[in-house]
């Protein structure tokens, strides 16, 4: 994998000492993407570290397409990119979509209208006017570490199936996240 600086990193060594959820998206400019990872970075760092667990993303265009998609989605963890998709097809991460599965990703909020127009306009004011990677590519997540030892591993069926970030959390002993804008009632 590339960082963001353009340093070659072996995916081992995301690993390999530490617990890490690992989340595959499917390009930078895809709504849904966008969406979960904005979802992604509300997570606590101090939930990581108590749980001595990494959160990374890892999309699959060019490492120069890393921070603009960090300042937009406000996400501050690890993120890096595998632009040859060559984690993506060892993990057997499907291309195109499985339309007839109903699926809806609980970190979506965008329609499917208005959540293209936007990828399309930011595709159009960006520096550099390209997919961000393979538009048919789809992502997933993965628990992985310390050492080889897979813990979960979920392959999106299509842009919408997402596995609940809470449940990733959860899976890999991490505190969970209030997602909801919606003010907590506290019964007393």
């Amino acid at each position: 994998v590339v960082d963001a600086d353009g340093r070659s990193v072996p995916f081992q060594a995301l690993y390999g000492k530490k617990k890490a959820i690992v989340v595959f998206v499917r390009n930078f400019l895809c709504y849904t993407c966008k969406e979960y990872v904005e979802d992604l970075a509300k997570v606590p760092k101090e939930f990581l570290q108590e749980a001595n667990v990494r959160l990374i993303v890892i999309g699959q265009s060019s490492y120069h397409h890393i921070k603009p998609f960090c300042n937009v989605t406000g996400y501050t963890h690890e993120m890096y990119v595998d632009p040859q998709r060559e984690i993506y097809k060892m993990l057997g991460m499907k291309r195109g979509e499985g339309n007839n599965i109903p699926v809806q990703s609980p970190h979506v909020k965008s329609n499917t209208f208005l959540g293209s127009i936007r990828s399309i306009w930011r595709a159009m004011t960006g520096p550099a006017f390209d997919f961000q990677g393979d538009p048919a590519q789809q992502g997933g997540a993965l628990i992985v570490g310390p050492g080889n030892e897979v813990h979960f591993l979920h392959l999106d069926k299509n842009r919408l199936d997402h596995i609940p970030i809470n449940t990733v959390l959860q899976l890999a002993g991490v505190k969970t996240v209030n997602f909801s804008n919606k003010p907590q009632i506290i019964d007393i």
